[in-house]
């Protein structure tokens, strides 16, 4: 496969993985439905950013993940993803805006020679939660070469890759940019045995137009939609087996945009820059159940 194996370098020590292991040859395993996807009766907002103050982002809720730049990035990713720098990630005009650049920045001391800077903010260390109701309303970042998405990660790093789990909410390649993947990755359901469970839906103006990307996550099943409409199901088989349901412990949650990797399966185009993803809301709400200490 084109992309280097996650799998392997997680298993070794704990890395912020990047999401989206997925190849254009290779497509999930069909997870598809058809059912509404709403906020639960009674459910609580436990956690929220409305990017309305300051100019970076939240310390207080985000945190930025550069851990591989000097490296170089899983999945043949091509980007520099910078800290702190409001080129890359900004609250401007009620949103948050992340940004995907064509530039070199060579004066940084993690630099690793990438052409590209772009930024990926996570709540590892800050926020997680085991089951929820999320959602994120954003316009999508565009053009040949772009990936962006919207995704979880299972804090218990030491399980690694992809035994701790993740929840791809939204991701989208620039060179289908009407197409928006749901996909799951655990130990027995991932890229690199090509089980990977996951479904697409199609929206025509996600480049172009703001649109609501919900996860709907409790102890029986994972529910990926958009604008109020599911359209991938995950079921928990009840069988206590990690390797088919690690969904039982805390998540966290990432937002980036990533350059070239699957999004560069049919090259990056030079009139892409800047691309942004802009994000109005990310809300996280829990029943009462859900939220219990640990949790």
């Amino acid at each position: 496969m084109r992309w280097r194996r996650r799998a392997v370098a997680a298993a070794a020590a704990f890395l912020p993985l990047p999401a989206q292991a997925q190849t254009a040859a290779l497509p999930p395993v069909a997870a598809a439905t058809a059912e509404s996807i709403a906020l639960p009766r009674g459910a609580r907002l436990v956690w929220a950013d409305e990017f309305d103050a300051g100019r970076l982002p939240d310390p207080r809720r985000w945190a930025y993940d550069t851990a591989r730049n000097r490296e170089g990035w899983y999945n043949q990713e091509l980007q520099y993803y910078a800290a702190n720098r409001p080129e890359n990630a900004r609250i401007e005009n009620g949103r948050l805006i992340l940004e995907a650049r064509r530039e070199r920045l060579s004066s940084q001391p993690d630099y690793g020679g990438q052409d590209y800077s772009s930024a990926r903010l996570l709540t590892r260390g800050l926020a997680s939660w085991t089951y929820g109701f999320i959602e994120v309303r954003a316009k999508l970042a565009c053009g040949k070469g772009m990936w962006p998405a919207i995704w979880l990660l299972g804090t218990d790093g030491k399980a690694g890759w992809p035994r701790l789990g993740e929840i791809d909410v939204m991701e989208l390649v620039g060179w289908d940019p009407q197409t928006i993947h749901g996909t799951i990755h655990t130990g027995a359901y991932n890229h690199a045995q090509h089980t990977q469970k996951g479904a697409t839906t199609h929206v025509a103006d996600a480049c172009t137009a703001f649109h609501t990307y919900q996860l709907d996550w409790n102890q029986d099943r994972i529910l990926i939609g958009v604008d109020g409409r599911a359209y991938m199901r995950f079921d928990n088989d009840h069988r206590g087996d990690p390797a088919t349901w690690p969904f039982d412990k805390p998540q966290y949650l990432l937002l980036n945009i990533a350059v070239g990797g699957w999004g560069g399966t049919h090259g990056i185009d030079p009139a892409a820059f800047p691309s942004r993803m802009e994000v109005e809301y990310v809300r996280v709400w829990q029943l009462p159940a859900q939220t219990k200490p640990g949790r």
